[in-house]
């Protein structure tokens, strides 16, 4: 891990710019459609969206998710468009309760545990974290064009449950364009000798 100026340090290949205002850089919570998050084993009812917050509340400790039977989470976000990834931080709970791996699934809707035993398109070992000061960088060319990532935290550093604080990503993200619709308009009578297409508006699609 390499120290930052400002003291955030990176695990991986880091690719961010070295400034202060990390708000701007881990503003992608915006981006979420928080309505359809799912976090699965959590142990109040959408409380998995809480994490998901400014960076300069993420030391705000009054809202968080804990998981329920055991110490796994699964969090399934759906973003309002298309997001190049590129970096990660996770605020855990004290005592144990900090998840110690994490493991994504990028553009998988409606992930189960049973769908996350498969393997991940990355994976972290993560270290104790209060602050937010460690960042784990994703391998750009596997995340560049993101509209839902899974997020799977199988165990912690001990203890029965599992708690999260803070969620933030790092990235780029694009609205989504709508695919239009060729429009065709023809003579009511067609005559094969002199058929004209009136109009037809272009169609573009959409690049997943």
């Amino acid at each position: 891990m390499a120290g930052r100026g400002h003291g955030h340090s990176c695990v991986g290949d880091c690719d961010h710019d070295d400034t202060p205002e990390l708000g701007i850089h881990y503003s992608l919570y915006t981006k979420i459609d928080l309505d359809h998050v799912v976090c699965l084993n959590e142990s109040e009812e959408g409380s998995g969206k809480f994490v998901f917050k400014p960076w300069e509340d993420r030391l705000n400790f009054e809202k968080f998710v804990e998981s329920d039977v055991d110490e796994e989470l699964l969090i399934n976000i759906p973003f309002t468009g298309n997001v190049k990834l590129k970096g990660i931080i996770i605020i855990g709970g004290e005592d144990g309760s900090h998840p110690n791996k994490m493991r994504l699934f990028k553009n998988r809707t409606g992930m189960s545990f049973d769908d996350a035993r498969g393997p991940a398109d990355q994976e972290f070992d993560l270290q104790p974290d209060q602050t937010g000061t460690l960042e784990y960088a994703t391998k750009v060319v596997t995340f560049p064009n993101i509209s839902h990532l899974s997020i799977h935290f199988p165990s912690n550093f001990g203890a029965e449950l599992t708690k999260l604080y803070y969620i933030g990503l790092r990235g780029e993200f694009q609205e989504a364009r709508r695919q239009q619709v060729t429009i065709a308009m023809y003579e009511a009578r067609p005559n094969p000798a002199d058929h004209k297409i009136e109009s037809i508006i272009p169609m573009s699609r959409q690049v997943q």
